[in-house]
């Protein structure tokens, strides 16, 4: 390069280059991983048969940018409420690698859960109805597009080993409601309900709150025969608002 007094100027070294494409490039991905999208893996089975143990799957987070909240339908990320995920399942990556690249977003964090938002707040959940089905203020969904085994599955919102007889809220503001969608392996809010007797439970725990909610899983990347998009289903659409 020529300068306008005619001098050429000088190269940085390559070795300074490389150092310097590296900072932008650690620079950018923290970035988007702070304010855009995150990578994250499936833990367990709860979320099969759409999102299976071990997929790698991408978070959105704008969607949840200046006030908004997550729907009822969405399938979100969200840190641990405290004692839902076992010291196993909680444990970040050992390798050293590993846990660089999760702290700038190219690898996927551990200690984090993955459900889909049945409630949201002033939400009361109940299961189940004469079909089976979970109703959301008095309106049944019908999850057959979602849920693990539809056709097999005689109880949509099991709490436990052969109890389909519950009701959960009005969920408390600043909080969801959440199950996985295979439902006999989730241990999910409806696991965390109080059950009668039980003077120990505290009823908060079957609530997430939003705070910890990291954003909206909207892609399944790897492995690359299970791509592809997430949707929130329709029949979320026909919920009424609480009270109505």
């Amino acid at each position: 390069m020529v300068t306008a007094e005619g001098t050429k100027k000088k190269h940085r070294p390559w070795w300074q280059e490389t150092i310097l494409l590296l900072v932008i490039a650690v620079g950018l991905a923290l970035i988007i991983k702070t304010f855009f999208v995150q990578a994250f893996y499936i833990p367990s089975p709860s979320m099969v048969p759409g999102l299976v143990k071990n997929d790698r799957i991408l978070v959105e987070k704008p969607s949840y940018w200046f006030g908004g909240t997550p729907q009822r339908g969405d399938v979100v990320v969200f840190e641990d409420p405290g004692d839902w995920l076992d010291p196993e399942e909680s444990a970040p990556p050992a390798n050293p690698v590993a846990k660089l690249m999760t702290h700038i977003g190219l690898y996927p964090a551990g200690g984090h859960l993955v459900k889909r938002v049945i409630g949201v707040a002033g939400d009361t959940i109940v299961c189940c109805d004469d079909q089976g089905r979970i109703s959301v203020n008095g309106q049944p969904l019908d999850e057959d597009s979602y849920v693990n085994d539809p056709k097999n599955t005689t109880c949509r919102g099991p709490m436990g080993p052969g109890d389909c007889e519950w009701k959960a809220g009005p969920v408390p503001a600043g909080h969801l409601f959440v199950m996985g969608d295979n439902r006999d392996e989730s241990a999910d809010s409806s696991f965390h309900l109080c059950r009668e007797g039980d003077d120990t439970c505290d009823a908060a725990d079957a609530y997430v709150p939003t705070d910890l909610v990291v954003g909206r899983v909207f892609a399944v990347i790897w492995p690359h025969d299970h791509w592809d998009w997430l949707h929130r289903p329709a029949t979320f659409d026909d919920v009424p608002p609480p009270g109505s």
